[in-house]
């Protein structure tokens, strides 16, 4: 039997991520929205599309779909099929593209000159405890890595980019604050007002 092309345009980057999620040993739709949202920084879509995008990609033959007994009823649960691991194998050979950047904290940079820089300075410095919550949580991820043999090294890789993305904030919110305080502000405004001296 020939195994079917895939159709670029029936799947995203999210589609690819629930496959990814999915796995070689199966998950259901709960336990899919749990592993995104452990880490925080791979958490991008709604809640239902968690619900949503595997049944839709059952439908498609990407995944098959079982029922398992729950703690209180029967719960779903996908699995790859065939043609689910030969759609990530032709994708993982195609070229990877720059994500665009979701970020409130540059949103925030960019509304600075509308709302002044003492609100975007004070702003910014508040994501600090945030980022202070997801290293926890990175700090979790790594020691449940350690109990899955067949993916560990892969996820600490990418635990290793996410850590670098936190320092580069963490970094960037020092920036803000020298770059938008008072002084600075004061030494700007100072180069600008007294002129040069002509000798």
């Amino acid at each position: 039997m020939e195994r079917s092309k895939v159709k670029r345009d029936e799947l995203s980057l999210f589609s690819y991520e629930i496959m990814g999620l999915v796995g070689s040993h199966g998950a259901g739709a709960h336990d899919l929205l749990r592993m995104a949202r452990s880490s925080r920084m791979l958490d991008w879509a709604g809640e239902s599309q968690y619900y949503v995008e595997p049944k839709r990609l059952a439908a498609l033959g990407y995944l098959a779909a079982h029922k398992e007994p729950g703690r209180t009823r029967e719960r779903t649960v996908y699995t790859l099929t065939v043609r689910g691991l030969d759609a990530l194998r032709e994708w993982a050979r195609t070229q990877v593209e720059f994500t665009p950047v979701k970020s409130e904290a540059l949103t925030r940079m960019l509304i600075a000159d509308l709302v002044g820089e003492k609100a975007t300075r004070e702003g910014i410095a508040t994501l600090r405890d945030d980022l202070d919550d997801v290293s926890a949580r990175l700090d979790e991820a790594e020691a449940r890595a350690a109990r899955l043999p067949h993916r560990e090294k892969y996820l600490r890789l990418t635990l290793g980019f996410l850590r670098g993305l936190l320092e580069l904030h963490r970094d960037w919110i020092e920036e803000v604050e020298r770059e938008l305080s008072p002084a600075a502000g004061s030494a700007r405004h100072s180069r600008v007002a007294t002129p040069r001296r002509r000798d």
